[in-house]
C-alpha cells in the first residue's frame, strides 16, 4: 500500500509520510546516478550568463582570434620544440560565450567530479535503522542525504565551474588535461571586460592568452605528461573521506520551526564543503607534494615561454603580464574552492616556485637543459628536486637503471 514502511526511504518514523512529492523525488534522484549531471548543467549556464541571454560571439572576432592563434602556434612550436597539436589535424583557438566555456568544461571536468563522487559514495556504510527502533528522532536524514547527494554534488560542480565560466580567458584556467582535441577555447567577453578595466590593447591581450593556451596545450599534449597529471589528480580525488553525520550534525541541531533559523539552513546547503561530507585524509596529503611538483613545473615552464616569445610579440608585453598574473591568483573564495577540491590550488607561491626551479636550471644548464624536463616520466621533477634544480640535474645524468 501507498506510504507504507516497505515503500518509505526512510522506514516507519518517515516524517514526510503522506506527501507524495518526497517519494517521486526519491525515485528521481536514484535514477540519475552519483552526480545530477542535468541540474548542473543548468546551474552552470545561470552563473555563467547571469541569467541573462548571450549574444553570439563576433564574427570579426573570430576572424582576429584565427590570425592570433597561427602567430601563437607558430612562435610557440619554434620555443620550445614540442608539437602543439595532440591528433596530427592542426591547432584551432576558438572563441566562445561564458555558456558555451561552462558547459565544455563541465563535460571535460565529468569524470573527475565522478571519481569525487564515488570517494564519497556513503553505500559502503552502514544502512540508517529505523528512528522507532533507536529512538534516534535524527535516523531519518542518512537517507534523506545519500538521496540528495547526487543533487547537492551537481550543483556544487554546476557552480564552481559556473563561477570559473566569469572570469576565464582560455581553456586551461586550471591546468587539467581534457578529452584529446585540438580546439582551445577563448571567452571574448571576458577578455574585453578585462581588457576595459586595465586600459589595455584588445590585440595584445588576445595574443597573449592565445600564447598562454598553446603553450599549456604543447606541454598537456605531452603523453606522459598527461598521463601522470591525470593519475595524480584520480588518485587525489579517490583519497576524500566522507565525513560521516556532518550534514545530519548541523541540521540536527537546527530548530526548523523556528523562521529565524532559516537563514542560518540556507547557508548551511550554500556551503560546499559542507554538503560534500569532504576532508582531505592523510593519503592525500601524503600524496599531494608530487602533484604540487608537477604543476609548479608545469607552470613554471609556461611562464618562461611566455617571456621569451611574448616579449618580442607584444609592446606593452611587461603591463599586460603583470596585470594578468595578479589576476590568476586573485580568484575569489568561490573559484577557489575548485581548485582546492581538485588539489590545483596555485597561489603565488606556487607560481614562484616553478620560476625559480626554471630559472635555477638555466643558470646550470641553460636552454638544452631545460628542454629535457618534458624528455620522458622519468625526467620529471620530485618534489625535492622542484626546490633544488642541481639535484634534478644530477639525477637524469645519471643512467636508467631501467
Amino acid at each position: 500500500m501507498s506510504g507504507s514502511r516497505d515503500d518509505s526511504p526512510f522506514g516507519s518514523g518517515d516524517p514526510f509520510r503522506g506527501l507524495p512529492i518526497f517519494g517521486d523525488l526519491a525515485r528521481l534522484f536514484q535514477q540519475q546516478g552519483p552526480v545530477a549531471w542535468e541540474a548542473a548543467r543548468q546551474l552552470a549556464v545561470s552563473i555563467a550568463t547571469g541569467g541573462e541571454p548571450e549574444p553570439n560571439v563576433d564574427p570579426i572576432d573570430r576572424i582576429s582570434i584565427e590570425q592570433l592563434a597561427r602567430v601563437a602556434e607558430l612562435h610557440v612550436a619554434d620555443a620550445t620544440g614540442l608539437p602543439t597539436s595532440v591528433t596530427g589535424t592542426g591547432l584551432a583557438i576558438v572563441p566562445v560565450t561564458r555558456a558555451q566555456w561552462a558547459l565544455r568544461t563541465l563535460e571535460a571536468y565529468r569524470p573527475l567530479f565522478e571519481e569525487l563522487a564515488g570517494s564519497l559514495d556513503h553505500e559502503h556504510h552502514e544502512p540508517a535503522t529505523d528512528p522507532i527502533e533507536t529512538g534516534d528522532p535524527m535516523a531519518w536524514m542518512a537517507p534523506l542525504m545519500q538521496m540528495i547527494g547526487p543533487m547537492m554534488l551537481g550543483m556544487t560542480a554546476g557552480s564552481m565551474v559556473g563561477h570559473l565560466a566569469r572570469r576565464a580567458f582560455g581553456q586551461y584556467e586550471l591546468p587539467i588535461p581534457r578529452p584529446a582535441s585540438d580546439e582551445l577555447m577563448v571567452v571574448p567577453a571576458n577578455l574585453d571586460a578585462f581588457g576595459d578595466a586595465w586600459s589595455l590593447q584588445r590585440d595584445d591581450l588576445r595574443l597573449w592568452v592565445c600564447l598562454s593556451e598553446v603553450a599549456h596545450h604543447a606541454v598537456l599534449g605531452v603523453r606522459h605528461v598527461r598521463s601522470r597529471l591525470e593519475e595524480l589528480l584520480h588518485q587525489y580525488l579517490s583519497g576524500f573521506e566522507g565525513s560521516e553525520g556532518g550534514i545530519e550534525e548541523r541540521l540536527g541541531g537546527l530548530e526548523l520551526s523556528d523562521p529565524s533559523q532559516l537563514g542560518e539552513l540556507q547557508a548551511l546547503f550554500s556551503d560546499p564543503e559542507v554538503l560534500l561530507g569532504a576532508i582531505q585524509s592523510p593519503a592525500q596529503r601524503a600524496m599531494l607534494p608530487q602533484l604540487e611538483a608537477l604543476l609548479a613545473a608545469i607552470v613554471g615552464y609556461v611562464d618562461h615561454v611566455m617571456d621569451e616569445v611574448g616579449a618580442k610579440l607584444i609592446a606593452d608585453y611587461h603591463r599586460l603580464t603583470e596585470a594578468l598574473r595578479r589576476h590568476r591568483v586573485e580568484a575569489r573564495p568561490s573559484d577557489r574552492f575548485v581548485e582546492r577540491l581538485f588539489g590545483l590550488e596555485l597561489t603565488q607561491a606556487q607560481y614562484e616556485r616553478g620560476e625559480r626551479f626554471v630559472e635555477g636550471v638555466l643558470e646550470r644548464a641553460g636552454p638544452s637543459g631545460l628542454a629535457r624536463l618534458w624528455e620522458s616520466e622519468r625526467t620529471l621533477p620530485t618534489p625535492a628536486e622542484i626546490d633544488a634544480p642541481g639535484l634534478w640535474l644530477a639525477r637524469i645524468e645519471l643512467p636508467d637503471a631501467n
